[in-house]
């Protein structure tokens, strides 16, 4: 069965395509087209489409898209909080999920939240390859081994460290920050160890291998992104993702769909030139960022630093954007933390998509005023982000008036002008 990019670049509609055609409001022809090119992605595993899952697109032209990580840690390895948490990404909105589960048994927690998804899942197989063989001691047999066993799970898209070489760690040397990413931190202790190549790209045309036999979306990791504005757009940082460009066309001569991940952190006034890097270096594939969080000192509110930066990324033409929660640099996130960084990001990507005239952005906001220029609260209410806190500060006040409590009946401007 041939994968999503062979098929359109055979000039056949898939299912899948039809369907992400649809959501989006593209012509199915079109569509195809840019998934031949490798500008949109559809990451729909082979195992993972005969249980529930509702294909989505990522990429030009699409609607920007949002991830959100849940997951184990030693702190907290409860397999029913993470199928809690999936079922708060899936009812808020979130168009994919990462499990970066890291304790407890990876297996049956990523068995279970694949049978449960209807989203497409993403994981981390170092984290599962460093849990099970030990950070320093695995090797590129036990590499093949998660993957191949991951992919036959249902996995939609790997974070593969592939683009952090050897030569790019001195590069990090003068950082304020550092490797903030735990998979490129692992991959530095590896090289620095085994004094060999990174372990990934040892083997990168057999990881290819796997992920085309089952529809595997490659999504090449940022070991190098910024942990902080000091270090963004670093030599370090551009010289990963020019590597990663490399990699890109390794994975389209293997017929791998592939996404590329950014920062991280980075100031508001450099987020337009990391976009535009990435798309040339890419050539054109779908970017996926972490945030990017536009200050270093906003803990305890980094969804809200996340989403500004999220809201520019998209604007400038990033295709999906991953979450961060309040519990973000602080600890584990728990369900309303989940809850707070899918919304804070389902309103970046929609203010992105407005500015980049995605059809039906603007439109969903035109008809949202007009439910709150006739007061027409029920409407509002279904088409709220979040029916809970409308409800709450609506519904729950106490007072029934038409107008909203703030001006009262006889100061509302709205009604004045109705």
């Amino acid at each position: 069965m041939p994968t999503q990019l062979q098929s359109a670049r055979q000039n056949k509609i898939t299912p899948e395509m039809q369907i992400v055609a649809e959501k989006e409001k593209l012509s199915a022809k079109k569509l195809c087209k840019l998934i031949a090119q490798g500008k949109i992605i559809i990451p729909a595993n082979k195992n993972h489409l005969k249980k529930e899952l509702n294909p989505i697109g990522i990429g030009k032209n699409l609607s920007t898209k949002i991830n959100a990580n849940i997951g184990t840690s030693p702190h907290g390895d409860a397999m029913k909080n993470e199928i809690a948490k999936l079922k708060i990404c899936e009812k808020y909105g979130a168009d994919t999920i990462m499990d970066l589960s890291t304790s407890g048994n990876l297996d049956k927690i990523r068995q279970n939240i694949i049978n449960k998804s209807k989203i497409p899942v993403g994981t981390v197989p170092i984290y599962q390859i460093a849990q099970q063989y030990g950070i320093l001691d695995f090797t590129t047999k036990n590499i093949l081994k998660i993957i191949e066993q991951q992919a036959k799970q249902g996995v939609d898209y790997f974070t593969i460290h592939a683009g952090f070489k050897k030569d790019f760690i001195k590069f990090t040397e003068k950082r304020l920050t550092g490797i903030v990413s735990r998979g490129g931190g692992i991959m530095k202790k590896w090289m620095q160890k085994h004094k060999e190549e990174n372990p990934f790209l040892q083997i990168f045309d057999e990881i290819l291998e796997i992920m085309a036999e089952y529809d595997i979306t490659m999504s090449l990791g940022d070991s190098l992104r910024p942990g902080s504005l000091k270090d963004a757009n670093d030599k370090a940082q551009i010289e990963e993702l020019k590597f990663l460009g490399k990699l890109t066309k390794r994975c389209w001569e293997k017929n791998v769909q592939v996404m590329i991940e950014g920062p991280g952190h980075i100031p508001i006034h450099m987020i337009k030139k990391q976009v535009e890097l990435e798309k040339r270096y890419c050539y054109g594939a779908p970017f996926y960022v972490l945030g990017p969080l536009t200050i270093d000192s906003g803990a305890g509110y980094d969804h809200i630093t996340g989403a500004i930066g999220g809201a520019i990324a998209a604007q400038y033409g990033t295709d999906m954007l991953c979450y961060v929660t309040p519990a973000e640099h602080l600890g584990l996130p728990d369900l309303n933390d989940v809850k707070e960084g899918i919304i804070a990001f389902k309103i970046a990507a929609r203010s992105g998509d407005i500015a980049k005239k995605i059809p039906g952005a603007m439109e969903k906001e035109i008809q949202y005023s007009s439910f709150r220029k006739t007061f027409n609260w029920g409407k509002m209410y279904q088409n709220s982000l979040d029916k809970e806190k409308f409800a709450h500060y609506r519904f729950d006040s106490g007072y029934e008036g038409i107008s909203c409590a703030m001006c009262g009946e006889k100061m509302c401007p709205m009604r004045d002008s109705s």
